[in-house]
């Protein structure tokens, strides 16, 4: 269910930045190709850019990360493509936005711009009269801590309504994580063991295995805590723990996620371990002697009926031996240990390699040989996820669907779980590039067996 009508124009701010040239750009021509951006497209940004710089910059941009240039449909979207070079704190820069848009009556905004500028930009768009009937999606982070989120989300709420803000936070567009919910409430044979009586730990994964790539300044300024465990990885935990909804509307499943959050205590240092890999302080732009977690696992409870008692593992960090994201969902043995040697489990792989598997026991060949350790391998894919994901969030946000979206008071509880490990209430410990964190973080999950480390 929508909860708004469809959008008739989309400005996006930031139009000449990375994660435009990157991102926005392919998905733009990615909803052109599926006849759904039959509307005027304005970027907005200060570089002292014309219109045919910008077009130039979104045929590189479609050449490099959107799958090569089509010159038909690359016509197509520069006719719908228009540019405002101002500065966000003038005015008259909302003023040409206005002149742009022309008759659009109900305009989405997407503000690809450092966070720091949100507010601004939201009190302009209100002085302006742009926020009249229109919509605006926030890139992630939202806030640097949980007192800085609600002073945004207070700033945001100012101009526009609840119904209108889309907090996008790109790992909920991929169908992998989508698949999770649907996977957990479309299976008979899974439902009645997710639970504590049947599921023995989780642990969610996020490994890269890369630096920085250039962003040192931003990642300083963030760390893995901030920057992927507080939005992607809780989220991803919320719809492995969440209760059926009572209907598949946005209202109902956001309702759910957010009961979660409320479940969670507040985490404990105690349960945290950071990591630095070897080599960051000679990022540019990161400080010599940054204190910044480039690697940090978390150990945590939910304190619901279905999941009292069953830690839950959250662990993500840069310079690891794989580029992989999973959840690792471990069942209790059965009685007869000897018999079954290996505890089954169900695995969600969300990336690079898209898959579900369950993993089981079977005989092995042979009289009396014992049993095996077998896989089942549901689903497999590849394909490009993450602009897959771009196009779909940017695609339901003019269309008016809050689905895939994060809600204030969601988000506002993530914060409040992470609050007392923010900045440096544990050491960082330093790991090399290449292995799999700093070794501290062993004892967080030493009476699980240990790590399972994918390949």
């Amino acid at each position: 269910m929508k909860d708004l009508q469809p959008s008739d124009a989309l400005v996006f701010f930031g139009a000449t930045g990375d994660l435009a040239h990157k991102k926005i750009f392919p998905a733009l021509m990615a909803l052109l190709k599926e006849g759904k951006l039959d509307l005027p497209v304005v970027g907005v940004a200060k570089s002292d850019w014309t219109r045919d710089q910008l077009i130039e910059r979104a045929r590189d941009s479609l050449k490099v990360y959107g799958g090569g240039v089509d010159d038909n449909d690359f016509a197509a979207l520069v006719q719908r493509l228009d540019y405002v070079d101002g500065d966000y704190q003038d005015a008259a820069t909302f003023a040409q936005i206005k002149q742009k848009l022309g008759a659009a009556q109900a305009p989405t905004h997407y503000l690809a711009i450092p966070p720091v500028l949100f507010g601004m930009v939201v009190q302009q768009l209100g002085r302006a009269g742009l926020a009249k009937n229109g919509r605006v999606i926030v890139e992630k982070p939202f806030g640097h801590d949980r007192a800085s989120a609600e002073k945004l989300n207070a700033s945001v709420l100012q101009v526009f309504p609840e119904s209108a803000i889309f907090r996008i936070d790109h790992f909920l567009g991929k169908e992998a994580v989508e698949n999770i919910m649907s996977f957990r409430f479309t299976n008979t044979f899974l439902e009645p063991i997710w639970n504590r009586q049947y599921v023995d730990n989780v642990v969610i994964t996020m490994a890269e295995d890369f630096g920085v790539q250039g962003r040192g300044k931003f990642y300083d300024a963030t760390g893995a805590i901030r920057d992927v465990i507080e939005n992607h990885l809780f989220q991803v935990a919320a719809l492995l723990a969440m209760e059926p909804p009572a209907t598949l509307e946005a209202v109902s499943i956001h309702d759910e996620q957010t009961k979660v959050f409320r479940e969670m205590a507040p985490l404990k240092p105690e349960n945290v371990v950071r990591g630095q890999f070897t080599g960051y302080r000679a990022e540019p732009g990161v400080k010599p002697d940054s204190q910044v977690e480039t690697y940090a696992a978390v150990r945590f409870e939910i304190n619901s009926w279905r999941w009292q008692g069953v830690p839950w593992v959250i662990r993500a960090g840069k310079s690891l031996p794989v580029t992989l994201n999973e959840v690792y969902v471990t069942l209790k043995r059965p009685p007869f240990v000897r018999m079954a040697p290996s505890a089954n489990f169900v695995r969600f792989r969300l990336g690079p390699e898209i898959s579900i598997t369950i993993g089981a026991q079977a005989k092995r060949p042979g009289k009396g040989a014992g049993v095996m350790p077998v896989e089942l391998n549901l689903v497999e894919h590849g394909g490009n996820d993450e602009l897959d994901a771009y196009a779909r969030l940017l695609g339901d946000a003019m269309e008016g669907d809050h689905m895939l979206f994060v809600r204030g008071d969601t988000v506002d509880l993530q914060w409040a779980v992470v609050e007392p490990i923010l900045g440096n209430v544990t050491p960082v410990y330093e790991y090399a590039p290449g292995s799999w964190g700093p070794p501290q973080a062993d004892r967080l999950v030493a009476d699980l067996g240990g790590w399972r480390n994918p390949q």
